[in-house]
This record gives C-alpha cells, sequence and structure tokens, in this order.
C-alpha cells in the first residue's frame, strides 16, 4: 500500500456526474451537470480531466474516453440527507448529516423569522428575497441609506444575508444584527448553514461596491471530522477558498481566501512548489455561485476549461510522494430548472506520479471516502461515530 507526504483534494464545486437514484424526491430527475454541459456545447476542451480518466468514468458528448487513463475514477453517491455545500464538504470529511440545512430561495424567510429578527435588531427589515448581492444593492441601498431600514436577502444557498453601508449602518452595528440573526437561525425550523454581513460603500445606484470586511457566522461541523483528527496528529491542513467557511476554521492550520476559481488554482500550484506534510483542501466556488446557479451553461463550461489549463500546472509540479483527489460536493445542472443545486452523485478521480495501476473503481455509497482514505493515509483513525471507509489500499 502506497502512503503519500501530501495529498491535494480539489473540490470542483457542484460538478455533478449524473442524478441520484433519490433525485426525483428532490425535483431533480434526469439532471447531468457535466453531461448535459457537454452536450450543450459546441466544443469542451479538458484534456487533463480526459487524461485522469473524466471520460472513462462518465460519457460525454465529444469528449472521449481514453484507453490508458492515467488515474483511478469512481462515482460518489451522497448520504446525506440533502445537496448543499456544507452537507457535501461535511459527509466528505466523515459526517453524516440527516436534517438538511433550510434554503429559502423560492420563498424568501417566514414571516415569523423576519418579525423576530425586526424586533431583537430595531430595525425595518426589506428585501427578504433570494437575489445576487450586486442586484440587491442597486434595488435597495438608496433606501436603506436614506430610511435606517436594513436588507436581508438569501440565495440558492443555505444562507441569510444582511447588507450594510458602512458609514451610514456602520460595521459594527452590521455585525451586532448578523449576530442576533445566527442565534434566531438556530431553530431547526430555519437553521441556514451561514449568515453572512455583506458591508459596502457608495451613496448611489451604480456607485455600489461591497468591501472586504464581510464576516461569515458559521455553523461549526456537528462532530470531530478528519480534518480535526490531522490537524491533532501534527500535519498541515492547508485550505483554499470556502473551506475555511464551510467547517467554520475547525481542523484547519491555514487559511487561503480565494479571489476566484482561477486564483484558486494559482494558490494551489503556489502550495505546491512549497514543503509541507498533510492536506491542501480546495474549494474551487466560481462554477456552482456564477454559472450553475445562474443556468449560465456556456460560462460553466469556459470555466471547466480554465480550471483544466491550471490542472496541467498543477500536474507538472506533483512529487512522487503526492497525491491528487478531485471530486465534487453535489450537483449544479444549468440546464436544470429553477436556480438550485441538484442531486447528483458527483466524481472521484485519483492521481500519483507514483502509481503503476489506473482505471474504474466500483461505485460508493457515500462522499466520506474522501476523508477516510486521507485520514488511513497517514496512518490514522477516524473519528468515533463518523462514516466511510478507505480505498488506500485499491490504489497501486
Amino acid at each position: 500500500m502506497k502512503h503519500f507526504k501530501r495529498i491535494f483534494t480539489i473540490v470542483i464545486d457542484s460538478l455533478g456526474v449524473g442524478e441520484m437514484e433519490d433525485a426525483a424526491a428532490y425535483g431533480d430527475a434526469g439532471t447531468d451537470t457535466l453531461g448535459h454541459i457537454a452536450a450543450s456545447v459546441k466544443e469542451l476542451r479538458i484534456p487533463n480531466l480526459q487524461k485522469l480518466g473524466m471520460a472513462n468514468l462518465h460519457s460525454m458528448t465529444g469528449v472521449s474516453p481514453v484507453e490508458e487513463p492515467s488515474g483511478y475514477y469512481m462515482k460518489l453517491k451522497e448520504a446525506s440527507t440533502g445537496k448543499d455545500t456544507m452537507t457535501g464538504h461535511w459527509e466528505m470529511m466523515g459526517l453524516h448529516i440527516t436534517k438538511p440545512f433550510r434554503t429559502f430561495t423560492e420563498t424568501g424567510f417566514p414571516q415569523e423569522l423576519i418579525d423576530e429578527l425586526s424586533q431583537k435588531t430595531g430595525r425595518t427589515i426589506i428585501g427578504n428575497k433570494s437575489a445576487s448581492g450586486t442586484e440587491i444593492l442597486e434595488e435597495l441601498a438608496e433606501e436603506e441609506i436614506a430610511t435606517g431600514h436594513m436588507i436581508v436577502y438569501t440565495s440558492a444557498d443555505s444562507v441569510l444575508q444582511i447588507c450594510g453601508n458602512e458609514e451610514t449602518f456602520g460595521l459594527e452595528e452590521l455585525y451586532r444584527c448578523c449576530e442576533i440573526a445566527r442565534e434566531i437561525t438556530m431553530k431547526d425550523e430555519w437553521k441556514v448553514g451561514r449568515v453572512i454581513a455583506r458591508p459596502y460603500v457608495g451613496r448611489k445606484k451604480g456607485e455600489f461596491k461591497r468591501t472586504s470586511n464581510r464576516h461569515d457566522y458559521a455553523l461549526k461541523p456537528y462532530g470531530r471530522t478528519a480534518l480535526n483528527v490531522l490537524k491533532d496528529a501534527g500535519l498541515d491542513v492547508i485550505s483554499v477558498g470556502k473551506i475555511f467557511d464551510i467547517f467554520d476554521g475547525e481542523g484547519l492550520t491555514e487559511s487561503n481566501k480565494s479571489k476566484s476559481s482561477v486564483h484558486g488554482m494559482e494558490q494551489t500550484i503556489e502550495i505546491a512548489e512549497r514543503e509541507f506534510n498533510g492536506l491542501c483542501y480546495v474549494n474551487l466556488v466560481d462554477f456552482d455561485a456564477l454559472w450553475g446557479h445562474r443556468r449560465n451553461v456556456e460560462g460553466y463550461a469556459k470555466e471547466l476549461e480554465q480550471f483544466d489549463e491550471k490542472l496541467g500546472i498543477l500536474l507538472g509540479k506533483l512529487r512522487e510522494d503526492d497525491l491528487l483527489i478531485i471530486t465534487a460536493d453535489h450537483g449544479n445542472d444549468p440546464t436544470h430548472t429553477g436556480t438550485d443545486h441538484t442531486r447528483e452523485k458527483v466524481p472521484f478521480l485519483v492521481y500519483s506520479p507514483s502509481m503503476e495501476g489506473a482505471g474504474a473503481l466500483p461505485e460508493e455509497e457515500s462522499f466520506a471516502v474522501v476523508g477516510a482514505t486521507i485520514a488511513d493515509n497517514f496512518g490514522l483513525e477516524m473519528p468515533e461515530g463518523t462514516i466511510g471507509h478507505s480505498v488506500l489500499g485499491k490504489l497501486r
């Protein structure tokens, strides 16, 4: 059995590879994020993913399987209930989530929640719908500045977001209101994954800009994960992108914020050029946030091609004792109705320059294969109560 000094786990946020057996119960029958993207564009150029075995794993129009893939590949099912980012990532690291986080995309938040938030903050609430952060400011920021009302909105994710002008509303007041919202949304019927403070500057339409003083009030994982085990063993646990927010910093030794998915890959390439012993855990969110939710097939396809280019550079940086895992956390089929995530299986591609074998592995029943394999590589036991098992012994 091979053991690796460094493991790079890259989550292509929302890259599903076909409906789960229970997809119809989620309104997602027939969804296939990767397959439908390939079928909807003139050409999809992903030669590096192709070499690793992505087209061998999942049929794609215009992207042929390769005779000798360089990686192992299989599909993973989601054992947990739900199809959101936190559930997918938490399951990867061993947690079985049986109560899904709530989303309020179609209806906005219940009036009872809005009334309680208004009463406890002392603010009249405006908005209360699903919108992009830039659109909601153009629509309502002038009113907020003029009246002192508070903009509350959501998205296709499990989030409650509050906007506040840094000059007129004030950062401290914005944070205070978000802390109240976090407390209120701990109730099961209203439980969202994150409350997000969204500060901005500007005084009129066309001038509003969100600032870097954003603050996320996330839920901590419900139990110990593979990340905690790695950190406790003195290993490096380096995050890139949204991983810090998803786990509320639990089990991490270093965090790197990304400006985009391309930037996230550039950061990962830089990390590959330095010494560490442990895990580099990467989330590339633009696939989901910019293209999947907005049902933009062309944008998603272009993002995949840009990722593939950076993947080629990363592959050239990998050492003999490195392991690369590429996976996803849910689907978000841009050809599907609505704007929500889709209940799909996800890919599991694994590669090391030192591997002598390659090819198909049997489909697995849980995303938790990811965390269990990582822990096993470093000779560590997964925390009590977690799910998943290692496939390290299948890698030759």
